[in-house]
């Protein structure tokens, strides 16, 4: 039996320990220092908890964690794992940038770890069935190979360190990316009176972009405050890009619906508005 740790008891991670579990794995994972929200859905899907130098045991390390924590829980890892000299296997899934992976590899320098560069892309697998697909590079085809086994859509990227980053920050950019765009001009559109007409339009012309807008921004408000540091994107992308201004732009646009669904949520309940009132806006097409 193969033992997996992962770390990061979100929406995602936990569902993917879950996956792993039910799938025939040993899976813990550490909660010290984290939420009761965290220690809730490690319990709610059944994942034992262990001290966080305990992560040793694990054939396999997963880090599933939000982008700003990535190099931390890499160091916290590096320290606890300095201490066996056994083999191990460390795989950053998180949504970073390839300078970021790099110096997430950087701090099992030295050490027996093997570290891999991974991203995950889709939604958190669902009790039904059902995986993301899970990118490696930097070798690993054994751990990609294990993990298909126990239920992950798991890929290997025949590139080095920083190519399955690189990936999650493009494909990111594009998805998110037109999320940040809609919500911010039909917010336009809604303060300037010009938002039943708006959404008229789009229906009419545009009816691919209503529908990704109609699940897309009202499953953003929960994550907002995650997708602020996931904005690296224009580090990636580089300051002498010029789209990279853009990606600054969609961080302190996340930021602020981040902050409004931490209070009233008046942002949300307008763009609500706006999505589920399309169908009446039907009188006003030509």
């Amino acid at each position: 039996m193969t033992r997996i740790a992962v770390l990061g008891m979100g929406a995602m991670g936990s569902a993917v320990a879950r996956l792993l579990l039910r799938s025939g794995a040993e899976v813990f994972t550490s909660v010290e220092g984290r939420s009761t929200e965290t220690r809730r859905r490690a319990a709610a899907a059944g994942i034992g908890t262990v001290d966080l130098m305990s992560v040793v045991d694990a054939d396999i390390i997963l880090s599933i964690v939000p982008p700003s924590q990535a190099i931390t829980v890499a160091r916290q890892v590096a320290e606890a794992t300095s201490i066996s000299s056994a083999s191990r296997v460390f795989v950053d899934c998180n949504a970073v940038s390839p300078k970021t992976m790099t110096m997430v590899a950087s701090a099992f320098a030295g050490s027996a770890v093997r570290v891999l560069d991974g991203c995950i892309i889709g939604g958190p697998p669902p009790e039904a069935g059902g995986s993301p697909h899970v990118y490696i590079s930097g070798g690993g085809n054994d751990v990609v190979q294990l993990l298909a086994g126990y239920g992950l859509d798991a890929r290997v990227l025949d590139s080095g360190i920083g190519a399955a980053s690189a990936l999650k920050m493009c494909y990111a950019g594009i998805n998110k990316g037109l999320v940040g765009l809609g919500t911010a001009m039909l917010l336009a559109a809604a303060k300037s009176g010009a938002d039943k007409a708006l959404m008229a339009e789009l229906a009419e012309s545009q009816s691919q972009l209503v529908r990704k807008f109609s699940k897309g921004i009202p499953d953003m408000y929960p994550k907002a405050y995650r997708w602020v540091a996931e904005m690296e994107i224009a580090a990636f992308l580089g300051q002498d890009e010029p789209a990279s201004s853009v990606f600054l732009g969609m961080s302190g646009l996340f930021q602020q619906m981040a902050t409004a669904q931490a209070g009233r949520g008046v942002l949300a309940s307008t763009l609500s508005e706006m999505l589920d009132g399309i169908d009446g806006t039907a009188a006003l097409r030509h």
